[in-house]
C-alpha cells in the first residue's frame, strides 16, 4: 500500500476538518478516533503487515457525514478506495 498516498489523503482531512464549520459532537469523536487510527497505522514499523484496524471507523464516518458534510466525504471515500486498490 501507498503510505504516502494515504499521508496526502490524511492532510486533506485535516484541511476540510478546518473548513467543515460545525460538526456534531458524535461526528468529531468519530473523526478523533480515525485520524488516531490512521497515524497509528502509518507510523508502524516496516516489518509489519497487519490490516488497518480502521476500516470499519472509516465506513461509519462516511455514512454519517455523507448528507451534511459532502466535501469531507468525499475525501473519506477517497481514503477507503485507496485501501481497496491496495487490496485491503
Amino acid at each position: 500500500m501507498n503510505d504516502q498516498a494515504l499521508r496526502q489523503l490524511l492532510e486533506q482531512l485535516q484541511g476540510e476538518l478546518k473548513n467543515a464549520g460545525s460538526v456534531d459532537d458524535q461526528g468529531r469523536e468519530l473523526l478523533r478516533g480515525l485520524e488516531k487510527e490512521i497515524h497509528a497505522f502509518l507510523d508502524r514499523s516496516e516489518d509489519e503487515q497487519a490490516e488497518p484496524s480502521f476500516l470499519g471507523g472509516l465506513e461509519d464516518t462516511i455514512t454519517h457525514f455523507e448528507v451534511t458534510h459532502p466535501d469531507l466525504t468525499r475525501i473519506l471515500s477517497d481514503m477507503l478506495t485507496t485501501l481497496s486498490n491496495a487490496g485491503i
